[in-house]
């Protein structure tokens, strides 16, 4: 058995879970391939040297043949070893050092039990849809995917922007605000949720489209099936604005028009017996901590 163990950065309080992380690959024999910059940060920062077989620091030197990659941190971890890798036939498993986490969904008290379940094949998997953007008349950049979202924003001005989208060929409109995100299921529960964006299963086959403060108070959400490509033609003041892939914030120039579709891969990620989406939806967000329930 091959994991490759990915993070960027953890507190000094997350010490005890690492040790006995990595103490369960040590005894269980597991070959482990650590992210090199990951170790650094661990045998500088927290003194621990966590048990390994061998790095890898880039997409270039991943082992393939890995069964799982597991992402140490919170969801922002995830969302890097995403691009850090670039493997799409791999399972990604989130081990949530952070707060919220619907990604990094196993938490500091599971992980001695969802090791065992994860390495006795007690578990299934979820296929997430990503999103692919094309930047016609612009510059290419590295890596046009994005798992959670991409995002239009204004610059560091208070001007707003105007952003005409069509879906399918077809207009659905000319917004004045701050930006516009169209997410993923998978990021519906990200950056859309805090703007009021609704909730997607990860198995639906649709993109949300949400608004950044328009300057119009009837405009909402709209949920569009993710098969069509929405175009999006941006322009304000200046000469740029910014696009988000998930974490990745990129310049880009007013003459350029973005294209997003769904992605050809999808990205596979572990479900635990005792962690539907339903169940995490109610954990973290406390769904049921009403005392009449």
């Amino acid at each position: 058995m091959k994991v490759a163990v990915f993070g960027t950065s953890v507190s000094e309080s997350f010490i005890p879970v690492l040790e006995e992380f990595f103490n369960y690959l040590k005894t269980k024999k597991i070959n482990v391939q650590l992210f090199k910059p990951f170790h650094n940060y661990l045998t500088a920062n927290l003194k621990i040297e966590p048990y390994y077989s061998s790095f890898f620091s880039s997409p270039d030197d991943f082992d393939k043949s890995n069964n799982f990659i597991f992402s140490v941190g919170g969801d922002g971890t995830f969302l890097h070893s995403v691009v850090n890798i670039r493997n799409f036939e791999i399972p990604v498993v989130g081990v949530n050092s952070g707060r919220l986490g619907f990604l990094a969904d196993i938490s500091q008290d599971q992980i001695n039990d969802a090791l065992n379940n994860i390495f006795n094949s007690n578990y299934s998997i979820i296929e997430r849809s990503l999103l692919e953007v094309e930047f016609c008349g612009g510059e290419k950049i590295d890596f046009s995917f994005a798992l959670n979202e991409l995002a239009v924003l204004k610059t560091d001005s208070s001007s707003m922007i105007n952003i005409n989208a069509w879906c399918d060929k077809q207009l659905l409109n000319n917004y004045w605000a701050d930006g516009l995100i169209v997410a993923t299921p998978t990021g519906s529960t990200a950056y859309s949720l805090s703007v009021g964006g609704p909730i997607l299963t990860p198995d639906s086959e649709n993109f949300v489209i949400t608004p950044l403060a328009p300057h119009n108070l009837t405009i909402r959400p709209v949920v569009v099936p993710d098969k069509y490509e929405i175009e999006l033609k941006v322009g304000g003041r200046g000469s740029h604005f910014l696009t988000s892939l998930d974490y990745r914030a990129i310049p880009v120039e007013f003459s350029t028009t973005l294209k997003i579709r769904k992605a050809n891969a999808t990205l596979k990620t572990l479900q635990l017996p005792d962690q539907d989406f339903y169940n995490t939806l109610r954990n973290k967000l406390m769904w049921g901590f009403d005392k009449r329930n």
